[in-house]
C-alpha cells in the first residue's frame, strides 16, 4: 500500500494571554447568554423521584486563553461517588486580534473544533442558535 506524502497544515497558535478589557467584554456576553437563554431553557426544579443526573447550574470559566461553558450537576443515586461533578460543554479560544475559535465538547470527552476565526457577535450567535453548543441533557 503507498504512503501519503507528509504535508505542511497551515494551524495558528493560540494567543499566549488575553487583555482583561476583551476578557470583561467576552465574560459579560457569555453570562448573558447564560442568564437569558441556558439558566431558564436547562435548569429545573428537582424531580419528585431523581434517578438521573440534572444540571443545577450553569457558568463559564477561564482558563489560559480559553473561556469555558460549564454545567454543574447533581447526582442523586443511591450509589453516586459524589454528590455533584461539573463539566464544560462548550469552548471559546481566543486566538488573536479579537477572532475566536468554537469547540463542543464530544460525548467521547474530546473537544471538537466546529469554527475557526469567528469574530465575537459571530462566535456568539453560533453559541446562541447552534444546539451543539447548548448543555447536554
Amino acid at each position: 500500500m503507498a504512503r501519503t506524502p507528509k504535508q505542511w497544515v497551515y494551524r495558528p497558535r493560540p494567543a499566549s494571554g488575553v487583555l482583561d478589557s476583551v476578557k470583561k467584554k467576552v465574560t459579560a456576553k457569555a453570562d448573558e447568554i447564560v442568564q437569558t437563554l441556558f439558566k431558564p431553557r436547562y435548569i429545573k426544579p428537582p424531580p419528585k423521584k431523581p434517578r438521573f443526573n440534572y444540571i443545577v447550574d450553569i457558568y463559564t470559566k477561564w482558563l489560559k486563553n480559553c473561556l469555558y461553558f460549564r454545567a454543574k450537576y447533581a447526582c442523586p443515586g443511591p450509589n453516586a461517588i459524589s454528590p455533584f461533578f461539573e463539566d464544560s460543554f462548550t469552548r471559546l479560544a481566543y486566538m488573536a486580534n479579537g477572532r475566536f475559535n468554537l469547540a463542543y465538547m464530544r460525548h467521547t470527552g474530546k473537544w471538537c473544533e466546529v469554527f475557526t476565526d469567528l469574530s465575537m457577535e459571530e462566535a456568539f450567535a453560533s453559541i446562541r442558535d447552534e444546539p451543539l453548543f447548548h448543555p447536554p441533557g
